[in-house]
């Protein structure tokens, strides 16, 4: 299976750091989150990647080829031009994922001992278009879900405002966790380009495609902050 890793972001909640670094390359007890992230995903079988680069993207090509890619496949999708989001940076990234076969996406700055072997497993038992890995904790956004698990909507918990697939029967609010596994017929299901979030594909397709989500109980940091990497070190050693 390949792993696109989003790594294109600027990182800006990052900052001082992200001034002059890509946030991919924030260390947390002194080892870089894309090292992580890959050695991470190396230990379930993964070894062929895709990682889509944009700010400061040289100092994650120079930092691969440093390490010989961690002897790992890596294809670099290169947004230099123009910083797509998660949506048209999976869209742009097309070439290397379209080949028949499921995928998983990672963003960068997550950190999480979450078991993706159990995950896939429960993506393909579901022949699943697309599956989102959850988690009951505290978030600004919530993803919707029905007793089934199947996406339903999503709330931005401090406007109050909700996108619904259908009236909400006591659906489950869970937390994404910037980990999804994808069939490639997503490619053929997206209306946009350019710009855009992929999170606003999924709210589309609800609508005539079954997204599920799997609920996990790991540990799981968003390094997006200075405090969250002093947060992380607690766990990630």
């Amino acid at each position: 299976m390949k792993a696109l890793i989003f790594a294109a972001g600027k990182g800006t909640r990052l900052k001082p750091f992200t001034d002059s670094h890509p946030k991919a390359l924030a260390l947390v007890n002194n080892v870089p989150l894309l090292e992580r992230n890959i050695k991470y995903l190396q230990g379930f079988g993964i070894n062929d990647f895709v990682v889509n680069v944009h700010h400061f993207g040289d100092q994650i090509i120079d930092f691969l080829k440093k390490n010989e890619n961690f002897g790992a496949k890596i294809e670099i999708s290169d947004e230099s031009a123009e910083l797509l989001e998660t949506g048209g940076g999976l869209v742009f990234a097309r070439k290397f994922l379209d080949h028949g076969e499921d995928f998983l996406i990672m963003n960068a700055d997550i950190l999480t001992d979450l078991n993706i072997s159990d995950f896939v497993e429960y993506h393909k038992k579901n022949e699943d278009f697309a599956t989102l890995a959850v988690s009951d904790r505290e978030s600004s956004r919530k993803l919707f879900f029905n007793s089934e698990m199947i996406l339903r909507g999503w709330l931005n918990v401090q406007t109050g405002e909700q996108r619904l697939a259908e009236f909400n029967k006591g659906f489950r609010a869970l937390a994404f966790s910037g980990i999804h596994c994808i069939n490639p017929e997503i490619f053929n299901k997206i209306k946009r380009s350019g710009k855009f979030s992929i999170m606003e594909e999924y709210l589309d397709l609800m609508h005539t495609e079954k997204i599920h989500g799997y609920q996990h109980n790991a540990h799981l940091v968003d390094v997006g902050r200075p405090e969250s990497v002093l947060e992380a070190e607690k766990y990630f050693f």
